[in-house]
């Protein structure tokens, strides 16, 4: 029996957004919003949305000793989160500089700060989290050679999901652990190595050769697709008006690996997914955006 539905392992932003008419073009200043601060950064979102879900779920991160760490550390802890994985120190709280339009879109660059000291020793002393969690999370907010420790340490019969965002090259040993690999358009290509032709269908066929054991291509509006080796499906997402788009594709993730910890199908495990994700960008900012398990069923 495991302790936790879910351990997420990643990175933990203060989130500064600033809406604006239109993002500036090269060397051109546009006036925005009100300045606002939210609690962000991909790994902080996917365990927040993974805990208000209903999951039981931890992080392993590290904050700064400053206001935006206490900030997170309060959003986790509001939000059910265990956060006995959470270091404290070593630099400044990253932070997140995001734009977002009318339409919803945004536009954001990230300073990593302490996400930059979550280190493999960090990774190889919480062991005992890595050893109690069904299913582990990551991304690539935090070093590489972080996420293939967690690989390295996982234990027998965990699965670990990877959103590889920002997109890299990932060594074999990381890709052979993927189940899923979660992609958008474009970190399919980066991933892939260059230009993907054809179909989405085509895209994951591409990704599979590379070595992860699943795939699933998240289409914006038009839902997903999931691949494996037992085949390929369509997953359709749900209507809804766009405000915010921020943290709507951890809000998929987090829910998808949640649901593959319960027992679920790839497939329905993504159709679910879909709906959170789908309910996520129906309101302003990340965190705060993400739906509670009745709020997904009523969508």
């Amino acid at each position: 029996m495991y302790d936790y539905d879910l351990l997420v392992v990643g990175s933990a932003n203060a989130d500064l957004v600033i809406g604006v008419e239109r993002r500036p073009a090269a060397g051109e200043t546009v006036l925005g919003s009100d300045l606002v601060v939210h609690p962000g950064g991909k790994g902080a979102n996917q365990a927040v949305a993974a805990a208000r879900l209903g999951a039981r779920t931890a992080l392993l991160a590290r904050v700064g000793d400053d206001a935006h760490g206490r900030l997170l550390l309060d959003s986790q802890r509001r939000a059910g989160v265990d956060t006995v994985g959470v270091l404290v120190g070593g630099a400044p709280t990253g932070v997140a500089l995001i734009t977002v339009d009318p339409s919803g879109d945004n536009s954001i660059v990230v300073s990593p700060g302490a996400n930059g000291r979550l280190a493999p020793r960090d990774v190889r002393a919480a062991d005992s989290l890595l050893r109690s969690a069904a299913v582990v999370s990551a991304q690539l907010e935090i070093p590489l050679e972080s996420v293939v420790e967690v690989v390295r340490n996982l234990a027998p019969g965990t699965r670990f999901v990877l959103n590889p965002s920002p997109p890299r090259p990932l060594p074999e040993e990381v890709l052979a652990a993927c189940d899923p690999l979660i992609v958008n358009e474009h970190e399919a290509r980066v991933i892939a190595g260059g230009e993907l032709d054809g179909s989405p269908e085509d895209w994951a066929a591409a990704l599979l050769a590379l070595g992860p054991r699943s795939v699933v291509v998240t289409l914006g509006a038009e839902g997903a697709l999931v691949a494996s080796a037992e085949g390929t499906a369509r997953v359709p997402s749900v209507r809804v008006d766009a405000v915010d788009t921020t943290g709507a594709g951890d809000a998929f993730t987090a829910a998808l690996a949640w649901r593959l910890g319960l027992g679920e199908s790839l497939v329905r495990a993504a159709a679910y997914a879909a709906r959170v994700g789908a309910s996520a960008v129906t309101r302003s900012g990340a965190q705060a955006s993400f739906p509670t398990a009745e709020e997904v069923a009523a969508l």
